[in-house]
């Protein structure tokens, strides 16, 4: 949802060109970095990462690991928001660097996604015994980043299947998916889901909140959250850190699938529309 002269673009890696005087980390001039940005910003048109030169909130990006490839850098934005976001902060898992674990199982319902892949390997790091759901050609890929099983979210039976792996202790649950169905029933899903069992309960997260500023949403105004920008500080720089000691693996980058540039991008973003995207995060570059 967007409005006509938005720069659309979340994901991204390059290099710094300038710093702003309000960025509290330590960069300068021709560090490495990478990090969420809050495309198609109806608010802020010049947010938006396809481009060659970019504007981005500073203190939610991280100098990349040396070892670390731009392509490999570029898939880690909005996954590991949303990542953060729905284990952590809604689902309130341990973090990796915590000696707290849990020893319940997880669902990630589309673990073959780029957020799906993060989260999988984040649910490890915390404790947890990981299903997934993806297609049966990525199930070798889902189980290389740590899941524990893996289910065919195609199958008639996916929903036994689901209850039988999880010999019906299921837990915690994430949708990477959430395609434009999802998004219909969220408003009503949550009073739905009450009514079957008051038990269970349903959060939504949208990664754009960790900039911690307003914006609209649809016709909807989300209002700043500082309490997310505070927690994206954080969970950025647990990642950091997991990378650099090699304990957290990227989404397979492809690049430039559909050719360089912006006319490349536009192709690639209606093989995505298509169903074409699998197993792998389309990347490219802007010259």
């Amino acid at each position: 949802m967007t409005t006509s002269g938005a720069r659309l673009g979340c994901d991204y890696a390059g290099v710094v060109e300038e710093v702003g005087r309000g960025v509290t980390e330590d960069f300068k001039k021709g560090d490495r970095v990478a990090g969420p940005c809050h495309g198609a910003n109806a608010v802020c048109h010049e947010d938006g990462t396809f481009g060659e030169h970019i504007t981005l909130k500073g203190d939610i990006q991280i100098k990349t690991p040396d070892h670390l490839r731009f392509d490999e850098a570029a898939t880690l934005g909005i996954g590991i928001t949303s990542t953060g976001q729905a284990l952590y902060q809604n689902l309130r898992l341990p973090l990796p660097d915590s000696r707290e674990k849990v020893n319940f199982l997880v669902l990630i319902y589309g673990g073959s996604t780029a957020t799906g892949s993060i989260a999988i390997q984040f649910a490890k790091l915390s404790g947890a015994f990981v299903i997934t759901t993806c297609s049966p050609h990525n199930f070798d890929y889902v189980r290389r980043v740590g899941a524990d099983g893996a289910l065919d979210y195609n199958s008639a039976s996916v929903v036994e299947d689901i209850k039988n792996a999880a010999h019906n202790t299921l837990q915690h649950a994430l949708d990477c998916i959430s395609q434009e169905p999802s998004a219909r029933i969220c408003p009503i899903v949550d009073e739905i889901i009450k009514s079957i069992n008051d038990k269970v309960s349903n959060k939504m997260t949208i990664a754009y909140t960790i900039v911690g500023e307003q914006f609209s949403n649809g016709p909807h105004c989300i209002p700043a959250k500082p309490e997310d920008l505070e927690f994206g500080k954080m969970f950025w720089e647990v990642m950091r850190a997991l990378l650099a000691r090699g304990e957290l693996k990227v989404h397979l980058p492809n690049v430039n699938p559909t050719g360089p540039g912006l006319e490349g991008i536009l192709r690639g973003i209606e093989c995505m529309r298509a169903g074409k995207v699998s197993g792998s995060k389309w990347v490219y570059t802007t010259s």
